[in-house]
């Protein structure tokens, strides 16, 4: 069929396949420890064929977390942790904790921590103003990364993602908007980078060869003023050259500025605007069309800002970005990745790999309609899973209108 579905190496460890669910919140953490419930939604997508899921979202520290309901690691969150990983284990998956720091993301109202952020600004969350670290207090940050890491290991963790991605803490500093520090974090690109490769080198020096290491990078933040491709490749570039990452996920989009650049597809605003807590509810209200762009959905949408990656890098690649069936995945490979990493198509379908191992023709019943976005503060769900209409559509990549059939 295709060596998609067949063994391959991350790192120090081999994955059954080079599918990979990509982190989604799973909002069944309430009390910051792992659950039944979050062990059971592991347990579905390693049952349904990926080679690796991904934990998200596994704080560094508890002002890091976007709430107070996510984990956060510590000592006392990794029996629950073991109990997570020997079950994808025992369904014949890896399993990988993505690890990071909210920064200006964070909600300081909910965690009782300050957010956050590279230099002065207002937190919309928090309704106050961020706490802007200095140089002693960004080293304790990366060495919190490494403790995450170390007890990622100790959980049982096959990997370990750093999340690079979406203006939380390390993205900020990669960003021209954000970071306008004048210290050795700010001003030109090598010193927005230094949080980043800093990060990189204490967690695989944390985790050795034992874990897979790999990061999730923004190839733009999708705003103005914001970090661009052009940018981006020279991180990744430096990233490459420090040797601490076996590989790179590419991203976009930014969660404080530009969600829907990741995500493409409908822009469930009606649906955020209801389950938002006061005041975000409000504000939201007020700018929730600026905020929630509308970005057409295509297959491999990312695909066109990754390729520039591939052409400067050497190590290994993740695409992300509306993958959904076999013809996507084949793609991805013919283009040079190495692995590809699925989200909300597997929200709707679990055991959608092992339905297109079966059926190559098979088509995703995902209809990027986005609504599975506002449950994470109720457990992040497809709301057409389990009943509704099913619509099946054909995309093709990068391209034209979708053709839509019953």
């Amino acid at each position: 069929m295709t060596d998609v579905f067949t063994p391959a190496r991350l790192g120090p460890i081999t994955l059954r396949n080079r599918v990979i669910k990509a982190a989604t919140f799973e909002g069944r953490t309430p009390d910051a420890l792992v659950t039944d419930e979050l062990i059971a939604f592991h347990r579905e997508v390693a049952a349904g064929g990926v080679g690796m899921t991904t934990v998200a979202y596994c704080a560094v520290a508890p002002g890091g977390r976007t709430d107070r309901h996510q984990i956060w690691m510590r000592q006392e969150a990794v029996p629950g942790l073991r109990r997570l990983t020997a079950a994808v284990h025992a369904e014949g998956a890896a399993v990988n904790a993505q690890i990071g720091h909210a920064g200006p993301v964070a909600n300081a109202a909910s965690n009782g921590y300050p957010a956050l952020a590279p230099s002065r600004m207002f937190s919309p969350l928090g309704m106050k103003m961020m706490k802007v670290p200095k140089e002693h207090e960004i080293r304790e940050l990366v060495a919190a990364h490494a403790t995450a890491a170390r007890l990622a290991e100790e959980s049982g963790f096959d990997a370990v993602e750093i999340h690079f991605g979406h203006n939380y803490l390390t993205s900020s500093f990669l960003s021209p908007l954000l970071n306008r520090r004048t210290d050795r974090y700010g001003g030109s690109a090598e010193n927005r980078a230094r949080l980043a490769r800093e990060i990189a080198l204490a967690v695989k020096e944390a985790v050795g060869d034992r874990l897979a290491v790999t990061a999730k990078l923004n190839m733009e933040d999708g705003v103005r003023g914001g970090l661009t491709v052009a940018e981006s490749l020279r991180v990744a570039a430096w990233l490459e050259a420090d040797g601490a990452l076996d590989a790179l996920e590419l991203t976009a989009g930014s969660s404080l500025l530009n969600p829907m650049l990741l995500f493409h597809g409908a822009a469930p605003r009606k649906s955020f605007a209801k389950v938002l807590p006061a005041p975000a509810r409000w504000g939201f209200r007020m700018v929730g069309r600026s905020f929630l762009k509308e970005y057409p959905y295509q297959e491999a949408y990312l695909l066109e800002r990754a390729r520039h990656f591939r052409r400067e890098l050497s190590m290994p690649l993740i695409l992300l970005g509306g993958i959904t069936n076999l013809d996507t995945m084949r793609l991805a490979r013919t283009e040079g990745f190495e692995f590809v990493a699925m989200g909300r198509a597997l929200l709707r379908e679990p055991n959608l790999l092992h339905r297109i191992e079966s059926e190559a023709a098979t088509r995703s019943a995902c209809i990027h309609c986005n609504e599975c976005m506002p449950t994470i503060y109720t457990g992040t769900k497809c709301l057409y899973r389990l009943d509704g209409p099913v619509i099946i559509e054909t995309v093709p990549v990068l391209g034209t209108e979708p053709e839509v059939r019953p």
